[in-house]
């Protein structure tokens, strides 16, 4: 596909035209839209803006109407000290009884895109098919039907971090079955919901999903360090390519809608400019967006060959008959390159990376030889992760378009974090660097970038960190019991960004 944003945005979020007249479409307007030039906008008008936010980050009514437990609400109950603050999502947002105020937020910013999750637990309470939850699917069928009313379209995430806590107690994502369990699931969604959704994301962040498997950070704190995160990841991969084929063989001719993944990079800049540490930075790279980037997007598939080599020749050392990192059989290989309409990709900041080892033996980061560090100069934020790096967003879309070619990419989550304040200046000043790079990465470097949802609508549960860390544009008070809502800066920031598709530079513009 040529590098057209237009044409390919009609195509998302028209409900009428068909698959053929829509290529006939595409090819008369390509010529056309390529002679416009951005000089007077940062984005084209028709480019999406929308905000992000996940079920159980935002949902609350964890045991209401039906729905199962999950694994956060396991582990959140279980190990309350796992939390930073102790909390959990039981209330959040209480988003499940306030869905139709926070669709007016939505609307009041100028947002036409709203990416949400589906709790996996509120459709299927015990993982798999054998019981499936109406209420919980009237739910996600009301919100959906609330966002169309009000001209926001849904951006629907299938699984975001969430399981069913009965298919953890089988093995969770290192048991390869749970790829036909998470195609079951798939298949009711397309069913009951597809008519109305054009755009939908399989797996959020599978690399941060299989850390749950390696380390204690997060559930469900398995601890297998170098093996079980190997072992998820391939069981994801596995399952985003049979949802994808799923829905391309059996719904996508009726329903019209596209379907892809969503994977988190930050991006490695070489620490010095020696050939060990220019490696190492290409190394991070496919170790870490690669790992689930390339079976997906490459021209070759499989995972990247610096990874097969270093984790089978690691794995050989430590006196182990087999390698570590799964095989896909060269059918499965077929499979799932390819299975992807567009690259989701969510960024927040960036590292230098060196040759080095760090990380336990065997572990993820042990296998790639590579170092992270960061520049103490680098603002900060609430969070300890995440530095203000602008530049390396702009890096990181050149890469992708380099490495995986023109397929268009969706920035499915960027946003900063802080305490919660409404005068939320480092916020501003956050987007607007980060949208100012991307906004160069679409004009000088041709990056076919389509859309942008900001992370995140409104304060909500940060998984560990609790309620201590907040990426909200809107203000939640959790200690009352309604939950009130107020506008941050920011809001204003993203008002006028939509209004005149120029990236506000100054904070008192807004």
């Amino acid at each position: 596909m040529k590098s057209s944003l237009r044409p390919f945005y009609l195509y998302l979020f028209c409900n009428l035209i068909s698959v053929t007249s829509f290529e006939q479409k595409m090819v008369e307007e390509v010529e056309q839209f390529e002679t416009e030039k951005m000089t007077d906008t940062d984005f084209p008008k028709d480019f999406l803006f929308g905000a992000a936010s996940a079920s159980y980050q935002i949902e609350g009514a964890w045991n209401k109407d039906g729905k199962g437990e999950n694994i956060w609400d396991h582990y959140t109950h279980q190990n309350p000290n796992l939390i930073r603050d102790h909390s959990n999502g039981d209330i959040a947002c209480d988003s499940y009884h306030k869905y139709k105020e926070d669709v007016q937020l939505l609307k009041t910013v100028g947002f036409n895109a709203y990416r949400f999750s589906i709790s996996w637990s509120r459709i299927l309470p015990k993982g798999d098919d054998s019981l499936v939850n109406e209420k919980g699917i009237k739910y996600y069928s009301d919100l959906i039907d609330e966002l169309l009313a009000n001209g926001i379209q849904p951006m629907v995430t299938m699984y975001h971090w969430d399981l069913p806590e009965p298919l953890d107690k089988i093995g969770g994502w290192t048991n390869p079955v749970l790829a036909d369990y998470f195609e079951a699931y798939a298949r009711i969604l397309f069913i009951k919901l597809g008519n109305r959704v054009k755009l939908w994301i399989t797996l959020n962040e599978p690399m941060e999903v299989v850390h749950g498997y390696g380390s204690v950070d997060y559930p469900p704190f398995l601890n297998y360090n170098g093996v079980g995160e190997y072992l998820a990841a391939h069981t994801l991969i596995r399952a985003h390519a049979k949802v994808y084929h799923l829905y391309n063989n059996e719904f996508r001719t009726e329903q019209k809608g596209l379907i892809g993944i969503t994977l988190n990079s930050d991006f490695s800049f070489p620490k010095t400019t020696s050939k060990d540490d220019i490696e190492a930075a290409q190394t991070a790279m496919q170790f870490f967006l690669g790992w689930f980037a390339h079976p997906i997007h490459s021209k070759e598939g499989d995972y990247p060959s610096v990874m097969r080599q270093r984790i089978d020749e690691n794995s050989k050392k430590e006196g182990r008959f087999k390698s570590r990192l799964p095989r896909f059989t060269q059918e499965e290989i077929e499979s799932i390159r390819g299975s992807s309409d567009f690259f989701g990709l969510n960024h927040y900041t960036s590292r230098y990376a060196s040759k080095g080892q760090s990380g336990k033996v065997p572990s993820v980061e042990y296998d790639s030889g590579v170092m992270k560090t960061i520049d103490p100069s680098w603002p900060g934020s609430a969070s300890e992760w995440l530095k203000v790096v602008p530049s390396g967003f702009r890096h990181l879309l050149k890469w992708i378009k380099k490495e995986y070619g023109d397929k268009p990419i969706i920035v499915t989550e960027n946003g900063f974090s802080d305490k919660g304040e409404l005068n939320d200046d480092d916020r501003i000043r956050y987007y607007s660097s980060y949208l100012q790079e991307l906004s160069k990465a679409i004009k000088d470097d041709k990056c076919n970038v389509i859309g942008y949802t900001a992370w995140s609508i409104m304060d909500n549960f940060e998984w560990c960190k609790g309620y201590t860390e907040r990426f909200g544009i809107y203000q939640v008070d959790f200690t009352s019991p309604d939950r009130t809502r107020k506008p941050k800066k920011s809001v204003k920031f993203f008002q006028k960004l939509i209004e005149t598709r120029i990236v506000p530079e100054e904070i008192n513009a807004v």
